[in-house]
This record gives C-alpha cells, sequence and structure tokens, in this order.
C-alpha cells in the first residue's frame, strides 16, 4: 500500500462498465504526468479513480476524453476515500477464515484484558462455542487510574497468539502507542484504535501503513463527521482495511456510562462505504443492556458487535461489571443469530 501524497481529493473519474485496466492505467498515467496520483477502486461493475494534486492542473486534463472514461465527478464531502460518493457497494474486511462487512456479520467477543493463559484460553473456548467469529483481548490497556491494572503487554499478545492456533478465531486487540505497533502488527490480526485515540492523527498514519484490519472507535465526544475524517487518515495512507466502531459517546445522561447513538449506525452506512460495528459493552458499562442494544444495533443494520465476555466477571481485573458470563454470552450470541438472518445477512 503507498501513501497518497501532493493534496486532498476533491474529485473522482467513473470509468465505463468496460473499461480495461489499460484504460485504468493510462489514466493514471496522465495524471503523474500533470504531478497527480490516483486512488483506484474496484468495483463490482465499475472502477472509479479518486484524484489527488494540484485543482488547477488537474483541471486543464480532458479527462472525459480518455480512453474508458464515462464521467468525472466532485467529492463534496470533506472525507474523500471512506465517502460514498468515492465507493457505492460496501467493503468487506476479510480476516483469516471469516468476513465483516456487506451481508456479513462479525461477532467480535472476549475479555476486556488478557490476565492470565487460562483465563484468556477458557474465554477463547467460550466465545468460540458459542458462535463467535473473532476473538478481543487487551494486552495494553489505557485505565483512568493510572493504578488500575496495565495489561500483560507482549506476554498477553504471545496468549492471544495461542488462543488463536487452538480455536481459529482472529484476534482484535488494541494498539495505544506507535512504540507499540511492530508487536501489536506481529501478533494481532485486526489493530483495534481505542476511543481516546481517535484523533491521534500520527498513530492513524501509522497503521494506515501496515498491512493488517484497523477497528476505529469512535470518540467519546466525537461527531459522526470527525470519526470518519479519522478514518480518511488511515485510508489515505493506503490501507483501505477500516472497520468503524459506534461505543457510545458523552452526554448529560447518568442512567448509563455512555450513551449508545444507534442513529450512528445507519447515518455512517448513508455516508461512507466502510463496515459499521457496536461495542455495546463500553456503551453502557452494564451486563444486563448488553444484549437488548446489541439486538438494536443489529436491526439498525450493523455490520457486527464487540461484546465482552469473561469466563468469571465477578473475579475480572477490568470491566467486570460489563461482562457477560458463558451462560449469557451463549443466551445473547443465540438470539443475535436469529436476528441477523432476518437482517438478511449470514455471520462470518
Amino acid at each position: 500500500m503507498t501513501a497518497l501524497d501532493g493534496g486532498s481529493i476533491e474529485m473522482m473519474i467513473v470509468m465505463s462498465e468496460g473499461a480495461t485496466p489499460h484504460d485504468v492505467e493510462y489514466v493514471l498515467q496522465k495524471l503523474a504526468e500533470a504531478g497527480g496520483r490516483g486512488h483506484v477502486s474496484t468495483g463490482d461493475v465499475v472502477t472509479v479513480i479518486g484524484v489527488m494534486g494540484d485543482r488547477e492542473v488537474i483541471a486543464g486534463l480532458p479527462l472525459e476524453a480518455y480512453p474508458g472514461v464515462d464521467k468525472v465527478l466532485p467529492i463534496l464531502r470533506p472525507y474523500k476515500l471512506v465517502s460514498r460518493e468515492f465507493r457505492r457497494t460496501d467493503t468487506v474486511i476479510d480476516v483469516r477464515s471469516t468476513k465483516l462487512g456487506g451481508t456479513h456479520f462479525g461477532l467480535i467477543a472476549g475479555p476486556c484484558s488478557v490476565e492470565s493463559r487460562e483465563q484468556l484460553m477458557t474465554a477463547a473456548r467460550m466465545v468460540k462455542a458459542a458462535g463467535a467469529t473473532m476473538l478481543r483481548g487487551g494486552a495494553y490497556k489505557p485505565r483512568t487510574s493510572p493504578y488500575s491494572f496495565q495489561g500483560l503487554g507482549v506476554e498477553a499478545l504471545q496468549i492471544l497468539a495461542e488462543a488463536r492456533e487452538e480455536t481459529g478465531l482472529p484476534i482484535v486487540t488494541e494498539l495505544m502507542d506507535i512504540r507499540q505497533l511492530d508487536d501489536v502488527v506481529r501478533y494481532a490480526d485486526v489493530v483495534q484504535i481505542g476511543a481516546r485515540n481517535m484523533q491521534n492523527f500520527y498513530l492513524l498514519s501509522a497503521v494506515g501503513q501496515v498491512e493488517k484490519p484497523v477497528l476505529l472507535k469512535r470518540g467519546l465526544s466525537a461527531t459522526v463527521d470527525e470519526l470518519l475524517m479519522a478514518a480518511e487518515y488511515i485510508v489515505k495512507e493506503g490501507n483501505t482495511q477500516v472497520i468503524l466502531c459506534e461505543r457510545g459517546i458523552r452526554t448529560f445522561e447518568t442512567a448509563t456510562r455512555n450513551t449508545l447513538d444507534v442513529a450512528a449506525i445507519p447515518i455512517i452506512k448513508q455516508r461512507s462505504h466502510l463496515p459499521v460495528v457496536v461495542d455495546p459493552s463500553h456503551a453502557t458499562g452494564k451486563v444486563d443492556l448488553i444484549e437488548p442494544l446489541s439486538l438494536a444495533a443489529v436491526a439498525a443494520g450493523a455490520d457486527g458487535l464487540l461484546i465482552e465476555a469473561h469466563p468469571a466477571p465477578e473475579t475480572a481485573l477490568c470491566d467486570g461489571a460489563q461482562s457477560q458470563s458463558p451462560r449469557e454470552f451463549s443466551h445473547t450470541a443465540a438470539r443475535i443469530k436469529d436476528l441477523v438472518v432476518w437482517a438478511g445477512k449470514t455471520i462470518g
């Protein structure tokens, strides 16, 4: 993947249905000769090229006269590459043996943090048996208190990898700091960027340059457009494998830890082609609300769920109050499966 330099994307070239790879290459060559660059998105029917470069110079090119070009359109939203204008079809993320996005629903589950080998392996077997498609677990934990459990670091990553070897579940784990990048990328299948780092633009650019899907969580007080602009930082660097996550935002309401913005799900899907998952655990902080909000998310069009599940929540070192027990997760997963079918999707 190659980073895109030389300005922002202001327009897109829509190729005709019969355009050949040679036609696409010709357009890219002409853009390069003019000091610009093109970001190619190949859909089921047509290919679209996002144009970067000096606006006045690019505007002087006879783009619509080039072979295979159907039309040239402006992209009006501030985010370009992640917009529905740039790509009409849904992006589908392929992670090892599972898919997420489009008609594929992802059920990601596991403990907030990896506490020990025994705890994580038990959790992995538990969520696998209930139908999870990916395993989540924190190796590095951003905690409000500096005295709280901060995670096991590389040891946790190694345990996660062992759990993947046994269960076949791809691993989702959080990256907090650029200094952890090499270790996380070495072991993880999906790199999570937490809510507190949603606008850590240096970190976003760094994960945009790796060959791993990125799960980007919405910031605690971020708007939908700010989330999409954060995703643009990643995609602009060349990594198009981005999953957006609604995890609740801060409001004046105190009944729950955060307020799950269910409306954000269809709004994001109207504005962007990227898949959207929901984290009902962090959205509420209450285990008894996980199931109803999970079902609401599926009904609203979510492409997946990120649920905290622990073999013994009462002993958890992190977020036990919002973690489901084996019995609770099994029940919730069964109800989710039924609703996913109703929504016209398949799990995994």
